[in-house]
């Protein structure tokens, strides 16, 4: 368990520090969405709607597989094995 712990650690570090600085996407696409909007173009009311789509979509699969893991790994019917003699608490 340790050894995988690690590894997924590994796998993390080593991801976020190779990844590409995309920094300048965000920029443009903001540019271009103002212009747009300032200069009467419709299409761009639209690019909002669209982020909000694929900002959703990770969060919406992970809700996703974390009910079906709990619906197919929750416990049912579990037997105690206890006495059915009574007992006191004194």
């Amino acid at each position: 368990m340790k050894k995988k712990a690690i590894f997924i650690l590994f796998v993390l570090v080593l991801t976020f520090a190779i990844s590409p600085n995309v920094n300048a996407q965000c920029s443009m696409c903001t540019i271009n969405a103002e212009q747009g909007v300032k200069n009467g173009n419709t299409q761009t009311a639209g690019l909002n709607t669209g982020v909000l789509y694929l900002l959703s979509l990770p969060y919406l699969m992970a809700v996703i597989v974390g009910v079906v893991w709990y619906k197919k790994y929750r416990k049912k019917n579990i037997h105690l094995n206890m006495k059915k003699e009574p007992f006191n608490l004194n």
